[in-house]
């Protein structure tokens, strides 16, 4: 979860999370570095000294600079591929859930294991608990288990909406009449949120995601009580 004056991402608990925050930091390096260059050769060649005139006329100078940013653009493009890769390859899942988008809630459904279904509503702020989290807090969460391959299924009910979870990289659109297919291993248990990042009408702040992730026992467990109706929250 984000917190006040938070200037970076969250902390990734998956693979893909990882590699994007990796990748983004050493773009972030790399532009920084390439500003600082420019600056100080723009600054040395309009300083007036002597010795820089003759870049006004130099051919080999041209080719500096028509080379060195076609190599440094192949260097930033290659990791850029390979996420591409991981981000569009799909596992083969253990686990399989169908996430619905309404207006303005969330619908789960655990196809693999029968038709379980159940929506998940935001809790109204008179209503919080302490140490719950505004705008945040839902009154059931969706549950998965950690280390297990999950495939995230996502679609609408009535107009896009975005399922988004960013601890796990994950940002799939849910568009009526279409599944959306994406692949996540959480590899430490915990609690992560998440939000519609798709404009989706009035409502729109106010469909947030919560995920518990457990332990595959656990997970079982929860997934029988469910199952028995005899699950509250």
């Amino acid at each position: 979860m984000s917190y006040w004056c938070q200037m970076y991402f969250q902390n990734g608990v998956t693979f893909t999370s990882m590699r994007v925050q990796w990748a983004f930091g050493m773009y972030c390096v790399v532009l920084m570095l390439i500003f600082v260059f420019v600056m100080l050769s723009v600054f040395l060649c309009c300083s007036g000294s002597h010795q820089f005139i003759y870049m006004n006329t130099d051919h080999n100078l041209e080719r500096i600079w028509g080379t060195v940013p076609l190599l440094i653009l192949v260097f930033l493009s290659w990791p850029s591929m390979g996420l591409l890769y991981v981000l569009s390859e799909l596992e083969t899942p253990l686990v399989t859930i169908k996430c619905i988008g309404h207006q303005w809630y969330w619908e789960y459904e655990y196809t693999e294991f029968g038709v379980v279904s159940y929506n998940s509503y935001m809790v109204p702020e008179d209503e919080l608990k302490l140490g719950e989290p505004r705008l945040l807090t839902v009154d059931k969460s969706m549950v998965l288990p950690f280390s297990v391959w999950c495939r995230i299924l996502t679609t609408s009910f009535d107009v896009v909406h975005s399922w988004t979870v960013p601890a796990f990289g994950v940002k799939s659109d849910a568009v009526p009449g279409r599944l959306s297919e994406s692949s996540v291993k959480v590899e430490m248990p915990g609690v992560f949120w998440g939000q519609c990042s798709e404009i989706c009408g009035a409502l729109h702040s106010f469909m947030p995601i919560r995920v518990e992730v457990v332990s595959g026992e656990l997970f079982y467990k929860w997934l029988w009580l469910l199952e028995e109706g005899s699950l509250e929250g």
